[in-house]
C-alpha cells in the first residue's frame, strides 16, 4: 500500500497570554508580529503562530472601501473551476441540517440524512478545502442513538481519507477550537486520516446543556471528541463574549474565520449594546497598531486577512429590536457574514445595511416547517477566496423533498364562482372539500414539476463542475441515504375562511395518502382581521386610563447577579 500523502500544516505553539481588555477609546495593544510559515521548518519546532489583538466592537473605524474589496470576482480562480489553485481557498457553506428531524416518520425519516450526504458529496465533487456549517447540525439537543450513529457513519465515509489538506492554521488553536483530544484541528492529528475538514458552530437546537453534571456539553462535542469535525465559536461566559478567530492560510490567501454559537437573543443583544462583545483581530489587520480611526486608508492598505463571521441568531426581520442581531452591531471590518438559523435560502451575497460587508444566508437543507420560506429552493454555496477577492457559486440540492405552498380565499371563490360555495348550503363542507382538493392537486403537480426541474439543474451543475481528470468516484463513496418515495411531496394550502367553517385536517388529508408526505396538516385555516375589529381594539386601548408612571429604578440584569 503506497504511503499516505500528507500536507504540511501549521501548528500553534503554547497558548499565548490573553490580551488585556480595552475600552473603545484605547489604542490596540501591540503584540508580537506573526512569523510566516517556512517550508524548511520542522513540524514540532518553531511552529508558525499568529497572535491576535483584542478590540471592542464599537463600529467606529470602518474601512472606507471594504465593500469594494468584498465582492464577486469572476477572475479570482484559474480556468478549471473544479480545481482551485494553490492561492485560492475553497469553502462549502451549509447550515441548519437538522439531522434526525422526523426520524421516526416512515416517509420523511431519512430526509435530513440524505441532504447531509449530498452536501458532503458536493464538497468532494467541488474539491473544497473545508466545509463550514453555521449551526443546528442536529435537530434535537439530545439526538437519538440512531441519529448519532447515522451522522458518524456519514462523516467517516466522506471526511476520512488519504488526500492532502493544503490549509494551515497559523493561530493558537487552543484559543478557538474545542479539541480535548489533541488540542488542534482533527486533520492535524497524526493518529487520524482526515482529508475533508469540517468546521461548525452550535445552533439553538444543539446548544450545550448540563446533563446531570456541572459541565456544559453539546451533541457536537461527541463528534469533536471523535475527531470527526472541528467545533468552534462556543462562549461559556455569561457576562462577556470574546470571539477569537481561526487564522487559515493557503498559499498567499489568509482568512480569519470568526464564529459565534447560538445564544439567547435578548442576552446577546443586551451584551452587544453594553459593549461586552469583543473580537480579536490579527495584528496585520490592525495596521501595525496604529490608530485605526485616524489612519483608515493606511489600515486598509496593510490588511492581509479576509474576515468571515458566521453566527446562528435571529436576523432583524420584524422580530423586535431586542430579539435579534442587527447588522449594524457586526464589526464593519468584516468582509463576509454567513448567517445561520434563518431557514429561507438567500445564498447570493447581499450588501449589508451598513454597506461595508456582505451577508449570505444559506438556509436549511431540510424543511422543518411548512412555510413559504422553506419552500424556496435549497442550495449550498461554494465560496472561493483569493487574497481580498471572493466569489460564491450557488449549487442546488436535489436530495430534498419537493414542497409547494399556496393561498386561497373562500370568500373570493364564492363571489367569483356563483353557486359553487354558499354558506347557507347544507352541504357546504362537502363542496369546500372538493374546491380545496382541486387546489391541493394543483399544488402537488406544481411541486413535482419543480422537483423534476431541480433534478435537471442539479445534474447540469454536477456535470459542469466535474473534473476531467481525477473526478469524484461514485463507487468509492456511493450514496447510502436517499429520499424515500420522492413522489410524495410536501404541500401547504393557507385558507382564508371568513364566513365559512373549517374542515377536519386528517379527514381531508386522507384523500391524498400516498400522494403527499404530510397528509395530516395540508390545510392551514386563518381569518383576516377586519378594519372595524382593528379600529375597535385601538379605541379600547385609547379609552384606558393612563397609568401612573413608576419611580425610576436601577437597572440590573441577571448576569450582574450571577457575577456578584
Amino acid at each position: 500500500m503506497p504511503p499516505r500523502r500528507r500536507a504540511r500544516r501549521g501548528r500553534a505553539a503554547a497558548a499565548a497570554p490573553a490580551a488585556a481588555e480595552e475600552s473603545s477609546d484605547s489604542e490596540p495593544e501591540q503584540q508580537q508580529q506573526p512569523r510566516q510559515p517556512n517550508d524548511n521548518d520542522e513540524d514540532d519546532d518553531d511552529e508558525p503562530q499568529n497572535t491576535t489583538t483584542n478590540t471592542t466592537n464599537n463600529n467606529t473605524s470602518p474601512a472606507d472601501n471594504a465593500s469594494e474589496t468584498s465582492h464577486h470576482n469572476n477572475s479570482g480562480n484559474n480556468n478549471n473551476d473544479n480545481h482551485p489553485d494553490e492561492n485560492t481557498l475553497r469553502i462549502l457553506l451549509s447550515t441548519d441540517n437538522h439531522l434526525g428531524y422526523l426520524e421516526k416518520d416512515p416517509i420523511r425519516g431519512n430526509d435530513s440524512f440524505a441532504a447531509l450526504e449530498e452536501v458532503l458529496s458536493l464538497a468532494r465533487l467541488h474539491k473544497v478545502d473545508l466545509v463550514l456549517l453555521s449551526g443546528d447540525l442536529f435537530h434535537d439537543n439530545k439526538p437519538s442513538r440512531r441519529t448519532l450513529y447515522t451522522t458518524m457513519e456519514i462523516l467517516r465515509r466522506y471526511c476520512m481519507g488519504g488526500e492532502a489538506v493544503n490549509v494551515q492554521i497559523v493561530s493558537d488553536q487552543k484559543e478557538c477550537l474545542r479539541s480535548v483530544v489533541s488540542g488542534r484541528a482533527n486533520y492535524e492529528d497524526e493518529f487520524y486520516s482526515v482529508d475533508l475538514p469540517i468546521f461548525t458552530i452550535h445552533g439553538n437546537h444543539d446548544d450545550p446543556t448540563r446533563d446531570g453534571s456541572s459541565e456544559l456539553l453539546s451533541a457536537i462535542d461527541l463528534l469533536s471528541v471523535s475527531n470527526l469535525l472541528n467545533y468552534f465559536g462556543r462562549q461559556d461566559a455569561v457576562d462577556n463574549v470574546q470571539v477569537s478567530p481561526i487564522l487559515l492560510q493557503k498559499g498567499g490567501t489568509k482568512v480569519a474565520l470568526y464564529g459565534m454559537g447560538s445564544m439567547r437573543d435578548e442576552r446577546l443583544n443586551r451584551m452587544w449594546q453594553g459593549k461586552k462583545v469583543r473580537f480579536l483581530r490579527p495584528e496585520q489587520d490592525m495596521g501595525g497598531g496604529r490608530n485605526n480611526r485616524e489612519e483608515n486608508e493606511d489600515e486598509e492598505e496593510s490588511r492581509d486577512w479576509f474576515n468571515i463571521f458566521t453566527l446562528h441568531q435571529n436576523r432583524d426581520l420584524g422580530r423586535g429590536s431586542k430579539n435579534c442581531v442587527h447588522e449594524s452591531m457586526i464589526p464593519e471590518w468584516m468582509d463576509l457574514v454567513v448567517w445561520g438559523h434563518e431557514h429561507e435560502c438567500n445564498i447570493e451575497p447581499a450588501e449589508s445595511l451598513v454597506g461595508t460587508f456582505r451577508v449570505t444566508q444559506p438556509g436549511s437543507s431540510v424543511a422543518t416547517s411548512l412555510t413559504a420560506g422553506e419552500a424556496r429552493r435549497k442550495q449550498v454555496g461554494i465560496l472561493d477566496i483569493r487574497g481580498q477577492q471572493f466569489r460564491l457559486l450557488p449549487v442546488p440540492l436535489s436530495s430534498v423533498r419537493a414542497f409547494a405552498v399556496g393561498d386561497v380565499n373562500l370568500g373570493e371563490i364564492a363571489r367569483s364562482h356563483g353557486g359553487v360555495l354558499d354558506v347557507e348550503d347544507p352541504k357546504v363542507e362537502e363542496r369546500m372539500g372538493d374546491v380545496l382538493a382541486g387546489e391541493v392537486e394543483a399544488l402537488i403537480q406544481k411541486a413535482r414539476d419543480e422537483a423534476e426541474q431541480l433534478r435537471q439543474d442539479a445534474e447540469a451543475a454536477a456535470q459542469k463542475s466535474m473534473a476531467l481528470e481525477d473526478e469524484f468516484d461514485p463507487d468509492k463513496r456511493q450514496r447510502k441515504y436517499t429520499i424515500k418515495n420522492p413522489e410524495q411531496v410536501l404541500v401547504r394550502l393557507k385558507v382564508e375562511h371568513s364566513g365559512f367553517t373549517t374542515l377536519n385536517n386528517q379527514r381531508f388529508g386522507s384523500r391524498f395518502v400516498g400522494e403527499v408526505a404530510n397528509p395530516s396538516d395540508i390545510l392551514l385555516f386563518h381569518k383576516r382581521r377586519s378594519a372595524e375589529t382593528a379600529k375597535k381594539g385601538a379605541s379600547k386601548k385609547r379609552s384606558l386610563n393612563i397609568p401612573t408612571e413608576p419611580d425610576d429604578l436601577d437597572e440590573i440584569n441577571i448576569e450582574d447577579l450571577i457575577t456578584d
